[in-house]
């Protein structure tokens, strides 16, 4: 509707977007790698103060094949995933 990606209030009240990430070239393995990265909003809204992302969720003999169960994720998954996140970051 407003191309945008799903956005999420984080377990730190900060307002966060997310997107995917796969590698561009595969591992010794000869895997892909996905993973989710979420974008850190201003208070504002009007522009990112950083990010967190997860490890690699899936991997795949080609980018296609570790994006697919990625983008088969739950929006409540993906919110499980984001607090895991801001949770790591505030470890030392």
């Amino acid at each position: 509707m407003h191309e945008r990606a799903p956005a999420f209030a984080g377990s730190d009240g900060r307002s966060y977007s997310v997107g995917t990430f796969v590698d561009d070239i595969p591992d010794a393995h000869g895997r892909y790698g996905a993973a989710l990265l979420f974008v850190r909003w201003s208070d504002a809204g009007d522009r990112p103060v950083g990010h967190v992302e997860t490890d690699y969720l899936f991997r795949g003999a080609t980018p296609a094949e570790a994006l697919a169960p990625l983008l088969a994720l739950t929006l409540q998954d993906v919110k499980r995933h984001l607090d895991v996140c801001i949770e790591r970051q505030g470890r030392p």
